[in-house]
């Protein structure tokens, strides 16, 4: 069985704009794909839950991964307890992955660093065999963090050049956050801003020439990686 990469985050398109490329990457190398969005996105400024969801799906569609899994749950309110670990704890258990990507530690969006942090606790208590759930104790190797708004020095880069239109194609597919027409029912808003794209491609190119290549993406470890050069898969 392919090994897992799970990407763990607050809302619909976060995982696409902050490790799109990343997962396209790992996934041309054999990865296996599960992409988990805690909420629906229900505060957001642009788009229904509805319609993030249709457009979480059309960007399955290109990603193709192993799930896609919505939790539903409160936009800007959900909270650590038991019985949201324990939902977060079945699904690690049940994937198993290699590796866990989460949301940046600290960022614009204060959702970002809840749902980090609140991850970072699932994996540990994962790995706790007295803690029963449906599933037997399992905790990934790997968790890393994305950088998103706010810069970040990266632990280390992805090289996903090769797959930087494909990134674009998976961000765009989230058109009701990202494209804003006049007269359209909601208003304008931070992302559909003319320098989004551009900030977008920007960070990409910055986190590339970190490591001498035209685009990637950057990841923050707080545990110490293997000495390189080293592989996920």
């Amino acid at each position: 069985m392919a090994s897992v990469v799970m990407a763990i985050m607050a809302h619909p398109d976060d995982a696409e704009l902050s490790c799109g490329g990343t997962l396209l990457r790992w996934q041309s190398e054999g990865a296996a794909v599960v992409i988990v969005d805690l909420t629906a996105g229900q505060l957001g400024t642009r788009g229904s839950a509805a319609q993030r969801w249709r457009e979480a799906q059309a960007a399955a569609r290109i990603l193709r991964p192993l799930a896609r899994i919505g939790l539903g749950w409160e936009d800007g309110f959900f909270e650590d307890t038991p019985p949201a670990q324990k939902t977060l704890i079945d699904l690690i258990r049940r994937y198993a992955p290699k590796v866990v990507l989460t949301n940046a530690l600290e960022d614009r969006h204060p959702d970002h660093g809840r749902a980090a942090r609140l991850v970072e606790r699932a994996v540990f208590l994962s790995g706790l065999r007295r803690l029963r759930t449906a599933y037997p104790a399992y905790r990934p190797p790997y968790l890393f963090f994305a950088i998103q708004d706010r810069w970040q020095r990266p632990s280390f880069v992805v090289d996903i050049t090769a797959f930087w239109t494909q990134k674009l194609a998976l961000v765009r597919a989230y058109e009701s956050q990202f494209v804003y027409r006049p007269g359209d029912q909601d208003p304008p808003s931070y992302l559909t801003r003319l320098e989004f794209f551009p900030h977008l491609e920007a960070r990409a190119r910055e986190m590339g020439h970190f490591i001498g290549v035209p685009y990637g993406e950057g990841f923050i470890s707080r545990a110490p990686l293997p000495a390189l050069p080293w592989s996920l898969w």
